[in-house]
């Protein structure tokens, strides 16, 4: 089954393909590559990226107004 472009993935500044949160979900498992969107909390991912790649998740997260206007 082909990738929707803007609902199973979209291209960031940089050019990068960036798989979204929905493609996941539906492959069902965490690749443990460190995917930007990954529902599953990085649980493939190898240590120490891991703890990074939640760190930085969680101070994105703390910065990222709840009612954004």
């Amino acid at each position: 089954m082909p990738l929707i472009e803007g609902t199973d993935f979209y291209y960031d500044a940089q050019g990068y393909m960036v798989l979204t949160e929905k493609y996941h979900l539906e492959k069902g498992y965490c690749c443990g590559y460190g995917c930007r969107h990954c529902p599953y909390q990085y649980e493939n991912v190898p240590e120490p990226k891991r703890s990074t790649l939640i760190e930085s998740t969680i101070t994105t997260n703390l910065n990222t107004p709840i009612n954004p206007q």
